[in-house]
């Protein structure tokens, strides 16, 4: 009896080693992949939509963005916008994140109604086209290109913004009890294949928000990261945010605020 435990115990130990080498060089492959695509990374594509629609006179009040939206760095101006957000803007009041800034931007500048956008605010797997804020967030996201994330963590609203995402990330709820750092909470996790990061590490925060917006490969679509956070919820059976919600934000700043100092690469590839 003692050979068998002993035996059944080493080829366990055997199995799980087997499976970990797998898991490592199926990462390996992919990544090897994802470097091989970066360089001819779809989300170009996006950014020239994004541009064609930032610089267009559009909207009933027929004005462009390039001449209307402020990002935090002046009217019209992209370069380093996204690595700087979530951020307050004082003419809303609130503390936003780039998407909900474009947003905000496109009904208060352009006199889009926000019923309209947020009706189909990301793009499906059978759309041929993504949404008009998909393109223009990622065109906005490229002019932060090999730029560091600079979250400004002193304003005492984005502070907030992030205590609350902290404090969101570990409330647990729902049919399943999950929260968050359920999945993201500790270094070492992964479902099936993907391996989960930590992020409350700087590091793990930067594998949270790199590559966002992303052309995610399994269903050739530009999603960004208002996508990325709703479909958490949906995974974890809560009740999916409203679009551009402030509890989005919130999540986002807690995220890039853990990730500030580090490089941002631009839109990318994922899975």
């Amino acid at each position: 009896m003692k050979k068998r435990i002993v035996l059944l115990a080493a080829v366990a130990v055997a199995w799980t080693g087997s499976a970990s080498a797998q898991t490592k060089d199926a990462n390996a492959e992919f990544e090897k992949f994802r470097a091989e695509m970066e360089e001819s990374n779809p989300a170009e594509l996006f950014e020239v939509k994004g541009e064609e629609l930032w610089k267009a006179k559009r909207g009933p009040k027929k004005v462009s963005l390039a001449d209307s939206c402020d990002l935090g760095q002046g009217v019209g101006k992209i370069e380093g916008a996204y690595v700087k957000a979530p951020r307050y803007f004082a003419d809303a009041d609130a503390v936003m994140d780039i998407e909900r800034r474009i947003v905000w931007c496109m009904t208060e500048k352009q006199g889009f109604k926000f019923e309209d956008i947020a009706k189909k605010p990301f793009q499906g797997a059978n759309d041929n086209n993504a949404p008009d804020i998909t393109n223009l967030v990622t065109y906005v996201a490229s002019g932060s290109r090999n730029m560091e994330f600079d979250m400004p963590m002193h304003d005492a609203k984005v502070r907030d913004a992030f205590e609350t995402g902290k404090a969101m990330a570990a409330y647990r709820a729902g049919p399943y009890d999950f929260s968050c750092n359920t999945c993201h909470g500790a270094d070492g996790k992964r479902i099936r294949m993907q391996n989960l990061p930590n992020l409350s590490s700087p590091e793990g925060a930067l594998r949270g928000v790199l590559g966002w917006p992303g052309y995610r490969m399994t269903g050739g679509v530009m999603l960004t990261s208002q996508w990325r956070m709703n479909d958490c919820f949906r995974q974890q059976r809560f009740p999916e945010p409203k679009y551009a919600s402030q509890a989005v934000t919130n999540l986002i700043a807690y995220m890039t605020g853990n990730a500030n100092g580090q490089m941002y690469k631009g839109p990318g590839i994922k899975r």
